[in-house]
C-alpha cells in the first residue's frame, strides 16, 4: 500500500475513525478498487449512501452538467431544483413540505428543533421528546443526547435534557413512561435502527404509536436516514405499516454520494419553522438538489425499489438456509437491502477478513454483520457477496466453538 496513505503515516488527519488499512481509488457499479488495484465487491455502499453504486452512467453526466453550471447558491435566492426535489419527496411520502440540509445529523437536529418549537407554540416551557434504547441519530450534542448508546455518549456530558428513553416495540412501556406528563411533544425513532444493530420496529407497533400520537397531540417523527430511499423495497420503511409520520428526516441514499439531508413534514409540522427559525449554508445547494432529483428519477426508471425487495429477499433466504439453526447465530433481521446478521459473540474481526477476501461489509453493535449494498445489486452479484461472506462466518463459528 502507498505508505503516504496509511493512517500510521498520516499525522495531520484527526484520529476519529477506526480505519482499515485500505485507500479507495475508484468504483464501477457495485465494485471498487483500492490504490493498489485490488478489487472489492461493495456490500456497504458507503454505509447505505451509494444508492446507485459507483460511476452510474446516468448520474455521472448529470452531475458533470450541474458542476459546470452552478455548484452552490445561497438560500437568499430561489433554487429551482429545490422545488423539483421537494415535490418529488412530497409525492412519494404523502407529506407536504421539505427543508433541505446536508447530513442526517442536521436533519435530525432540525427535527428536534421542530418538536421543541411545536411544544413552545403550545405553551410548554420544557418540551420532552421520547427516544429509544439502541437508537442512533447523530453526534452533535443534541442528537448524541437522543442517541441510545452510552459508548458514543461517554466523555461528552452534560448531555442535552428533555429526552425520555423507552425500549422498542413495547407500546405499554411507552404509555407508562409518558402517562400524566404534559411536557411530552413528540416520539422519535428509526423505523429500522441502523447503528443499533438493524433492529426493525414491528408494523403493529408503528400503528400503535401513530394512534397514541394522534390521541395525545404529539408529533410522530420517524428517522429514515439509513432505512429510507428505497432500501427496504418501499420509498420509506414505515410505509410497510401504512402510516404517515409528521416529521421524517432523510439523508444518506438521497443523493447517491453527494452530501444531502432533508426534513419532510406533514400538515401538523410543516409550518412550525418561519423565516429566521432555522437555516443552513449548504442545505439545498444546486449540486445536491440535482443529485437528489436524478437519484429518484433513475431509481424509478431502473425499477430499483422492486430490485431492492427482490435481491434482499434472495440474500435473506440464502443466509437463513446456510446459517439457520447454528448455535453461533442469534438472528437474521432487516428488510430489502438492509440486512443484519447477529452472532452470539462480537465479530468485528470479520470486517478486515471480508476486505482481505474482496468484500466490503461492516459490523455494528459489536456483533451484527450489516449488509447495505447499492440498490443496483443483481442477484448474481448478491451471490458473489454470499460466496465470500458465508465461508467467513462458518470459519468464525468454528473458531469460537469450544475445543
Amino acid at each position: 500500500m502507498n505508505a503516504a496513505l496509511h493512517p500510521a503515516t498520516s499525522p495531520h488527519v484527526m484520529n476519529t475513525y477506526g480505519r482499515l488499512p485500505i485507500a479507495m481509488s475508484h468504483g464501477k457499479g457495485v465494485r471498487v478498487w483500492d490504490v493498489n488495484g485490488k478489487e472489492y465487491i461493495d456490500a456497504l455502499a458507503g454505509i447505505a449512501v451509494n444508492t446507485l453504486g459507483h460511476g452510474h452512467p446516468k448520474l455521472v453526466p448529470a452531475l458533470q452538467d450541474q458542476v459546470a453550471k452552478m455548484i452552490h447558491c445561497c438560500n437568499y435566492y430561489h433554487v429551482p431544483d429545490q422545488e423539483r426535489l421537494a415535490q418529488m419527496l412530497v409525492e412519494r411520502s404523502g407529506l407536504t413540505n421539505v427543508f433541505f440540509c446536508s447530513t442526517g445529523l442536521e436533519a435530525n437536529e432540525a427535527a428536534l428543533k421542530l418538536a421543541r418549537k411545536y411544544g413552545h407554540d403550545k405553551g410548554i416551557e420544557r418540551p420532552e421528546i421520547v427516544v429509544y434504547e439502541k437508537a442512533f441519530h447523530g453526534r452533535s450534542i443534541a442528537t448524541l443526547s437522543a442517541t441510545g448508546n452510552p459508548k458514543v455518549q461517554a466523555g461528552f456530558g452534560p448531555l442535552v435534557e428533555g429526552f425520555i428513553r423507552v425500549p422498542a416495540n413495547d407500546i405499554e412501556a411507552l404509555k407508562k413512561a409518558t402517562v400524566g406528563n404534559p411536557n411530552v411533544v413528540a416520539v422519535f425513532f428509526e423505523t429500522i435502527q441502523g447503528e443499533g444493530g438493524v433492529n426493525p420496529m414491528r408494523a403493529q407497533y408503528l400503528k400503535d404509536v401513530r394512534a397514541l400520537c394522534d390521541a395525545q397531540d404529539w408529533l410522530l417523527m420517524i428517522d429514515e436516514v439509513q432505512c429510507g430511499m428505497g432500501r427496504t423495497g418501499k420509498w420509506f420503511a414505515h410505509q410497510w405499516a401504512g402510516i404517515l409520520p409528521d416529521v421524517m428526516p432523510l439523508a444518506k441514499g438521497l443523493g447517491s454520494g453527494v452530501p444531502i439531508g432533508a426534513v419532510v413534514a406533514g400538515p401538523k409540522a410543516a409550518h412550525i419553522f418561519q423565516p429566521g427559525n432555522h437555516g443552513t449554508t449548504f442545505g439545498g445547494n444546486p449540486l445536491a438538489m440535482r443529485a437528489g432529483v436524478e437519484t429518484i428519477r433513475i431509481m424509478e426508471e431502473d425499477g430499483l425499489l422492486a430490485n431492492a425487495e427482490r435481491v434482499g429477499a434472495h440474500m435473506h433466504d440464502a443466509l437463513v438456509a446456510s446459517l439457520g439453526g447454528h448455535p453461533g447465530l442469534k438472528e437474521i433481521r432487516g428488510q430489502g437491502l438492509m440486512i443484519g446478521v447477529e452472532l452470539t459473540r462480537p465479530c468485528g474481526a470479520l470486517t478486515q477478513r471480508a476486505a482481505d477476501a474482496g468484500l466490503l461489509i461492516s459490523v455494528t453493535a459489536d456483533s451484527v454483520i450489516r449488509l447495505v449494498p447499492p440498490l443496483i445489486m443483481t442477484i448474481a452479484e448478491a451471490d458473489e457477496v454470499l460466496a465470500i461472506l458465508l465461508p467467513l462466518i462458518h470459519a468464525f463459528f468454528k473458531e469460537q466453538s469450544p475445543t
